[in-house]
C-alpha cells in the first residue's frame, strides 16, 4: 500500500544546494554541521547557518534532517552534549543517528527532535527495525542490500508508526551498508569521517612477489581492472514498487555533489514520484524522467539490489562518470524576456542551449545576443562567475539553469 505522502529527499551539502533542492522539487532535505556528520567539506554548515537552513526549509513548507551519523570518539563524545544543546531549539526536524551511544545523549539533550536511524546501523530485518522502534527511533533507514521483497516484509512486521526509508539514487558503496574501512587502511582517510579517497574506485593489476615493477592486467577488458568499482542506482523506472513495498521516504545520495546534481534529479523524481501518485497501478516513468537522468553526472545505472544480488551491477568497468551536458549559468532573475545570470561555464554566440526549470520543464534556444554587465555585446561569457543577459523565448524563474551538450563545437571562437 502506498503511503498517502511519500516524501522526495534529496542532499544539501551547502546553503546554495540547499535552495536548489527545495526549488526543485525536493519535500525534505539532510544535511551536515560542521561537526558529527559523515562528509567532510567545508561547506558544511555551522549554527548561524544552520540556524538560517531551517528557516528557509520551513518558509518551504519542507523538513530538514541533520546527519548526526559518525561513529563518535571519546573526545568527541564529550563535546556532542554541548552541541546538542546549543542546536536543539533551532527547529531541526529530526537527526539522523548511527551510533547507540549518539542516541542515547539525542534523546537526553533534545528530547524533542525525532530520530532517523542511518543506513550505518545496517537495518536488514524487521527484528532490527523494531528495535530501532522500541529505542525511540521515528525512522530507519533501510541497509542498501534489500530487496523489494525484504522491504515488504518489514513493513508487513513492523508498527505502522516506524517510516521506512530507502535510497533510490546514487552513488553505491561497495561495503555492506557503506561501512567501509578500506580507505583509512590504504590512504589514511577514515571513511566515517567523511574522507574517503574511494579507492573502490581506482584501477588494480596484479604483481607478483618477486617480479617487482611487473604488472599484469586482471582482465576485466581492455581499459583496466575496476574489480571493486560499482554502477550507481537508478530506481525511477520501478519507483511503484518501492511505494508499494511500504517505503514512506525516497532518499537521494549525493551531499558532495554539485547543485546542477541536485537540482537536475530533484526534478527528474519529482515528476516521477508525481506520476506513481497519479496513478499507482499503472505507473510508466515519464520519458523527461529517463532524458534528464541521463543530462546528469553519473555512472553507469543499475537498479541496485532491489531485485536480487545477480542484478546489481558492482563491477563498472571505468571510475569515470558520464557527463554529457555541463552547466553554462544560473538565472538571477528575469523580465520582459531578458534574463540576468551568473555564468557557471563558457559557451558561446551561436550555441544551441537548453533552459532546466525549477518546475523540471525544458526549453531549447539559439540566444540572439549577449550583453555583459556594462550592457556591451559579446561573443562568449569567458569569466568564472560573470554576470551576463540575454534573451529567452518566455520569463523563466530564478535558479533556472543554463546548460548545452558537452560535444557541441563552439559556433564563434
Amino acid at each position: 500500500m502506498i503511503s498517502t505522502f511519500p516524501e522526495l529527499l534529496l542532499p544539501a551539502g551547502d546553503m546554495e544546494r540547499l535552495r536548489f533542492a527545495l526549488s526543485y522539487g525536493a519535500d525534505a532535505v539532510y544535511l551536515g554541521a560542521d561537526r558529527f556528520g559523515m562528509r567532510s567539506s567545508p561547506k558544511n554548515f555551522d549554527l548561524e547557518q544552520l540556524a538560517e537552513a531551517v528557516q528557509l526549509t520551513h518558509a518551504a513548507g519542507k523538513k530538514l534532517y541533520l546527519t548526526l551519523n559518525t561513529v563518535p570518539t571519546n573526545a568527541e563524545a564529550r563535546e556532542l552534549p554541548q552541541f546538542l544543546t546549543e542546536i536543539r531549539d533551532l527547529g531541526i526536524d529530526a537527526f539522523i543517528v548511527a551510533d547507540i551511544g549518539v542516541i542515547s545523549m539525542c534523546k537526553k539533550y533534545a528530547p524533542g527532535i525525532e530520530l532517523h536511524l542511518s543506513t550505518q546501523v545496517g537495518i536488514m530485518n524487521y527484528a532490527t527495525a523494531n528495535a530501532a522502534y522500541e529505542m525511540g527511533a521515528k525512522r530507519v533507514v533501510l541497509a542498501r542490500e534489500l530487496t523489494l521483497q525484504e522491504i515488504a516484509e518489514i513493513r508487513e512486521n513492523t508498527p505502522p508508526e516506524l517510516e521506512l526509508e530507502a535510497f533510490v539514487h546514487g552513488a553505491m558503496c561497495l561495503s555492506f551498508s557503506g561501512r567501509c574501512l578500506l580507505s583509512q587502511y590504504m590512504a589514511g582517510r577514515d571513511g566515517n569521517r567523511g574522507e574517503c579517497a574511494q579507492p573502490c574506485r581506482w584501477e588494480y593489476s596484479l604483481v607478483e612477489k618477486r617480479r617487482s615493477g611487473h604488472y599484469y592486467d586482471i582482465g576485466e577488458n581492455e581499459d583496466g581492472a575496476f574489480i571493486l568499482n560499482a554502477d550507481d542506482l537508478c530506481a525511477a523506472p520501478f519507483l511503484d514498487l518501492i511505494l508499494a513495498a511500504g517505503v514512506t521516504s525516497l532518499k537521494i545520495e549525493g551531499r558532495a555533489k554539485s547543485f546542477y546534481y541536485v537540482a537536475s534529479l530533484a526534478a527528474a523524481y519529482r515528476r516521477a514520484l508525481d506520476a506513481v501518485l497519479a496513478d499507482p497501478y499503472h505507473y510508466t516513468c515519464p520519458e523527461e524522467t529517463l532524458e534528464e537522468l541521463g543530462k546528469t553526472s553519473h555512472r553507469h545505472y543499475s537498479p541496485g539490489f532491489y531485485f536480487g544480488k545477480e542484478h546489481a551491477t558492482q563491477n563498472t568497468a571505468t571510475s569515470s562518470y558520464v557527463r554529457d551536458w555541463e552547466v553554462l549559468a544560473v538565472v538571477d532573475s528575469c523580465e520582459n524576456g531578458i534574463a540576468s545570470c551568473t555564468q557557471r561555464g563558457r559557451f558561446f554566440l551561436g550555441n544551441e542551449v537548453e533552459l532546466l526549470l525549477p518546475s523540471g520543464e525544458t526549453c531549447t534556444f539559439v540566444p540572439g545576443w549577449l550583453k555583459n554587465e556594462a550592457g556591451e555585446e559579446i561573443q562568449a561569457t569567458p569569466h568564472s562567475m560573470m554576470h551576463f543577459t540575454m534573451p529567452v523565448p518566455h520569463d523563466v524563474p530564478p535558479l533556472s539553469i543554463l546548460r548545452k551538450r558537452a560535444e557541441e563545437i563552439p559556433a564563434q571562437a
